[in-house]
């Protein structure tokens, strides 16, 4: 086995894994932190000053931390390609945090509903196959604005959306735009490593690049946190965060990167059955969410304003 083979799998692979259960325990420990605190508006920075002072919501942020170191690592020493579908596994390991800290059972659907989304996704970036990986942007600016402008219409968009609408539609929206901003810092974070192990740990410091990333990933961590506060449940919203950050990613690969990806007639088609099986497996984790809320929202006999009922409230995510 070639060396840089090994490095793969016994360095990103493991990475990118134990970076996904600590992105999906930080998930579930943050949605339930925004429970405890007062309803803020979208990117409204008050919201982190008041979680800010949750001790345990203080330790998701640094969970988040881990989870980003190892996925710089699985990264560096790892194909977008490999390292992506790896980190979708957190949209499953947050869906099982998210119940054991609620105190019940991890529901059955929930959990297909998330397998799904890994299992389609998984297919979907693995058929693409890209090649020519790069982590170097183009040299030429004017080509890496239709996809920047792209990127900022949907953000804009989703942010609308959810400023015009409430409930799920308002989650979706905010899940949406999280994972655009999330997709754009992972792919500028690839160019980052790769200028830190082109030219030691002064290098990225000198590029536009890391302040981008500064300024974008900052951004999206704020308005996950609106995501998780206004959703019920934690599954939905997170695969869709999830869903969305690879993609863009790859994205980014392609359109400001170099890569190249396969599309013959087979890999177009298992594509499309890949997307079919994630979307399924979105509208599963929405409808199932839609059915505990229900359950969870009906106060016991009795009980309604008690403490059992303020045990529900704290069950739901």
């Amino acid at each position: 086995m070639p060396n840089s083979t090994a490095t793969m799998f016994f360095v990103a692979v493991p990475a990118a894994v134990v970076g996904a259960a600590s992105f999906g325990l930080a998930s579930a420990v943050q949605q339930r932190a925004t429970k405890e605190v007062p309803t803020s508006g979208t990117l409204d920075p008050r919201l982190i000053l008041d979680l800010i002072q949750r001790p345990v919501w203080v330790l998701g942020v640094g969970t988040v931390i881990v989870g980003l170191s190892l996925q710089l690592v699985a990264l560096a020493f790892g194909p977008l390609v490999l390292v992506q579908p790896l980190l979708v596994t957190g949209v499953l390991f947050g869906a099982v945090f998210s119940a054991l800290l609620a105190h019940r059972r991890v529901d059955r659907l929930v959990v297909l509903g998330a397998l799904g989304c890994v299992a389609g996704l998984s297919a979907f970036l693995l058929l693409a196959q890209p090649t020519g990986v790069s982590t170097q942007l183009a040299d030429d600016g004017w080509s890496l604005l239709p996809l920047a402008i792209t990127l900022g219409v949907l953000i804009v968009g989703c942010l609308a959306v959810a400023a015009r609408f409430s409930g799920p539609v308002q989650v979706a929206a905010l899940a949406t735009a999280t994972g655009l901003l999330y997709g754009v810092t992972a792919g500028l974070m690839k160019v980052v490593t790769g200028q830190f192990r082109s030219g030691g740990i002064v290098e990225p410091f000198v590029h536009p690049v890391f302040y981008v990333v500064c300024a974008v990933g900052p951004m999206g961590f704020l308005l996950s946190q609106n995501t998780f506060q206004k959703g019920t449940l934690i599954a939905p919203a997170l695969a869709i965060i999830t869903i969305v950050d690879p993609l863009v990613g790859v994205a980014i690969g392609v359109s400001w990167l170099g890569e190249q990806l396969a599309s013959s007639p087979t890999v177009l088609a298992g594509q499309m059955i890949a997307a079919v099986i994630v979307i399924g497996s979105i509208m599963l984790l929405a409808q199932r969410g839609t059915q505990l809320r229900r359950e969870m929202e009906q106060p016991t006999p009795g009980d309604v304003g008690g403490p059992g009922d303020r045990r529900g409230r704290a069950a739901r995510g």
